[in-house]
């Protein structure tokens, strides 16, 4: 976890005092090839494991509980936020239904109002931040199928070779597996939600 911390505080630190125009000019480029990177290292880690997709075979079923579970608890988040925010049920749901993809549930939600947006994206900027933080300690701590849970759609790319690292090869493919389900269900809960406000 202070790995963790320490890199992300490097990078603001970096972010603001090497004004590299090559670096601002590619930083997307360079965040998807360390990314790439990062998910083929994982995915060797994933490889070298014989067992996992017996494992996944065995669960059957089972593993669809996982992503379900997600998604209902971040829908009850949105609905318990609605009571003590100035947000509406609907508004606080979609939100929440983003479940960690800040630039999508964004976009979404500024198709209804600028301010609904941007609290999209905060929300869910603030959700993949935080769950990297605290991953290694859910991961230590808690459980391992938790470590999932708080990453979200983020479980299958940006928080992957941390949830890998803080639990196991077979977590990980559990947690790929569950992000491609949650990530491929916001694009139709956030819209749906909204819709009804």
């Amino acid at each position: 976890m202070l790995q963790i911390g320490v890199s992300t505080i490097l990078g603001i630190l970096m972010g603001i005092l090497f004004k590299s125009t090559f670096i601002i000019d590619n930083v997307d480029h360079l965040i998807d090839v360390g990314l790439c990177l990062l998910l083929l290292f994982v995915g060797i880690d994933m490889g070298k494991n014989q067992n996992i997709f017996k494992e996944l075979q065995k669960s059957g079923y089972k593993i669809l509980l996982l992503p379900l579970a997600i998604i209902a608890g971040s829908l009850t988040g949105g609905v318990v936020s609605s009571f003590v925010t100035d947000l509406n049920v609907a508004e606080s749901s979609a939100i929440s239904a983003g479940l960690g993809w800040y630039s999508l549930s964004a976009i979404e939600l500024s198709k209804h109002s600028a301010e609904l947006g941007s609290v999209a994206f905060l929300s869910n900027v603030f959700r993949e931040i935080t769950s990297l933080l605290f991953i290694p300690f859910i991961g230590k701590y808690i459980g391992h199928n938790e470590t999932i849970a708080a990453a979200g759609a983020t479980s299958m790319d940006t928080l992957l070779p941390v949830i890998t690292k803080s639990t196991s090869s077979n977590t990980a493919i559990i947690s790929f597996f569950t992000g491609v389900i949650l990530s491929s269900l916001v694009p139709v809960l956030v819209p749906f939600i909204i819709g009804f406000n």
